[in-house]
């Protein structure tokens, strides 16, 4: 018996500023299962906790084999969104994988409702997203920091200076 569809579509009138960032993590090693299972849990209880401009959480499988999980999150703007990523505990969650991806790759993509888009490949093997059919160049430079690589037109810092990076723990 066929089932009615019920069309239905979200007013975004009241957020102009709206900010949707999708991230995953995939498991490249077999070791990459720790790592990934260490980060899911961490980075959910963080969501949990409400930050400042974080609207919506949500987590989602991209894969089973190869394990490949990720999340959608949705920001009021980009200041909360940048705000967050420089505080604990992302900006020692970034810095860590930055020094050792733990057998995983990670990627996310940022989409701006005011426009510009800008997106991060870490280790990432096989093309997924705009990697897929755009140019991917080393992340150094301007292409470092995900703020200027959304256009922000004011100078905000990266989450980690290049020397932050590769100085000794």
């Amino acid at each position: 018996m066929p089932t009615r569809v019920n069309p239905q579509s979200a007013d975004l009138s009241s957020y102009s500023d709206l900010v949707v960032v999708y991230l995953g993590m995939r498991v490249n090693r077999r070791y990459g299962l720790r790592t990934l299972l260490g980060h899911g849990p961490r980075i959910g209880r963080s969501a949990t906790d409400q930050p400042d401009g974080l609207l919506a959480h949500e987590s989602m499988v991209w894969s089973l084999s190869p394990m490949h999980v990720g999340m959608c999150q949705y920001w009021r703007d980009l200041p909360s969104l940048l705000a967050w990523t420089r505080s604990r505990p992302h900006r020692s969650w970034w810095r860590n994988f930055l020094r050792d991806s733990g057998g995983t790759d990670f990627w996310h993509e940022t989409y701006r409702m005011g426009g510009g888009m800008e997106a991060m490949f870490d280790d990432v093997a096989k093309p997924r997203g705009f990697a897929r059919f755009a140019p991917v160049h080393p992340a150094q430079g301007p292409m470092f920091g995900s703020a200027t690589r959304a256009g922000r037109p004011e100078n905000v810092a990266p989450v980690l200076s290049v020397e932050e990076l590769y100085a000794t723990a």
